[in-house]
Parts: structure tokens; C-alpha cells; sequence
């Protein structure tokens, strides 16, 4: 006969990453070309961004910091928008948030295009509820996303992890994309983009919510 266990584990304070896969979604080769074309087209004539971009020593292109009206831009923005409106309050709601009182609002959409060695260090999105990112063109050896354990400055006196020790108990987890997928977190969870050894370019669209 078994015996009983002396002890439970509870999962306190849950930290959680959502995702997404967009690719079947009616005509999905066609709206990715498309918006795979756009990012482009804007990055080349955006001089704004590029020197935005070069100034903040990203190895690419970023709209970040030049421009905030993709979807009246192009209207490929805006069929994107219509499903990252979907999936965040789908997320909303897997958190359990009360939003009842208000609206989850897109308040920034960006394009990124991170050149081979490029990185975006870590950092979090002050002012938002959710942020995320939906990736356009991701080639082998392109970078995964990397999120950090929240609690990482409070550690003290911690040993390293096992070898092989679960997900969840992970100091770093890496989200490694597809072209067609979305992901979202909330917006205090500091996260990065390691160095992208890929030959190629790397496209995304990253963007917050406010409510």
C-alpha cells in the first residue's frame, strides 16, 4: 500500500507567456508576404527610423522611434491589427484580469529588422499592460526571444539550477519563433533578443497595450 505524501507544492505568483500561431489563418502565405514586403518598403524610406536606429546602435532597422501610424499607413497593419486585438484580450482573460471598466487599447506597433549580429538588450515596456510581438521573417539561426525570472534580483545565496531542472524553474526561458507566430507577456516582464547569427535579416512587429 502506498503511502500518502507528507508535504504539498503550490505554483504561487505565476508568471505567463502567451502564443499563438497565425499560419491558418484564411490566405496566410499571402498576408505574410505582404506584410513581409511592407517592413521593408517603410524601412527603406523611413530616414527617421534609420537614423533613430543608428543612433541607439540597433543593428538593423527599427520604426520605434519614428513612426506610431502603421495601420493608416498600410492597410496590412491593419489586418494585423484587427488579430493581435483578438488574441490580447483572449490573454486578458486567461490572466484573469478585470477589464470590464475599460478597453484594452493598441497604443504602439513598430517594425524591427535585426541584421545578422544585431541585438536588442533587455528591457521592459514602462506604461503597458501587455506587450508582444508577431514575427514576419524568421530564418535558421535566427534568434529566439529570451525572457528573465522576475524575481532574479531578489535571489540570495541561491545555487545554480540542475541539470536538466523544469522549465518553470529556469532563471531563462528562449521562445524560439516561426514565421506566423505571436506572443505576448505583460509588459513588466524584462525580456531580450540574443545575438541573431542568422545570414539573414530578422523581421518582426512588436507592439504594446495600455487599458
Amino acid at each position: 500500500m502506498s503511502q500518502a505524501p507528507d508535504h504539498t507544492l503550490s505554483s504561487l505568483f505565476v508568471t505567463e507567456v502567451y502564443r499563438a500561431d497565425l499560419t491558418d489563418m484564411p490566405d496566410f502565405q499571402t498576408f505574410l508576404e505582404e506584410l513581409d514586403d511592407t517592413c521593408r518598403a517603410i524601412a527603406d524610406e523611413d530616414e527617421a527610423g534609420q537614423n533613430w536606429s543608428q543612433q541607439k546602435a540597433y543593428l538593423g532597422y527599427t520604426s520605434y522611434g519614428s513612426l506610431n501610424d502603421l495601420p493608416m499607413r498600410a492597410s496590412i497593419f491593419e489586418d494585423l491589427k484587427m488579430h493581435l486585438d483578438a488574441h490580447a484580450l483572449r490573454f486578458a482573460e486567461a490572466l484573469e484580469y478585470d477589464v470590464s471598466g475599460g478597453d484594452l487599447k493598441l497604443d504602439n506597433l513598430w517594425i524591427n529588422i535585426l541584421e545578422p549580429y544585431g541585438t536588442h538588450s533587455g528591457h521592459i515596456h514602462p506604461h503597458s499592460l501587455i506587450s508582444g510581438t508577431f514575427y514576419v521573417h524568421i530564418p535558421d539561426g535566427a534568434s529566439a526571444l529570451k525572457f528573465e525570472d522576475p524575481r532574479l534580483t531578489s535571489f540570495m545565496n541561491t545555487p545554480p539550477r540542475k541539470a536538466g531542472a523544469r522549465r518553470d524553474h529556469q532563471p531563462f526561458v528562449y521562445e524560439a519563433p516561426t514565421a506566423g507566430t505571436l506572443l505576448m507577456w505583460e509588459s513588466w516582464l524584462r525580456h531580450e533578443v540574443p545575438i541573431n547569427l542568422s545570414e539573414d535579416v530578422r523581421i518582426s512587429v512588436s507592439f504594446n497595450y495600455s487599458w
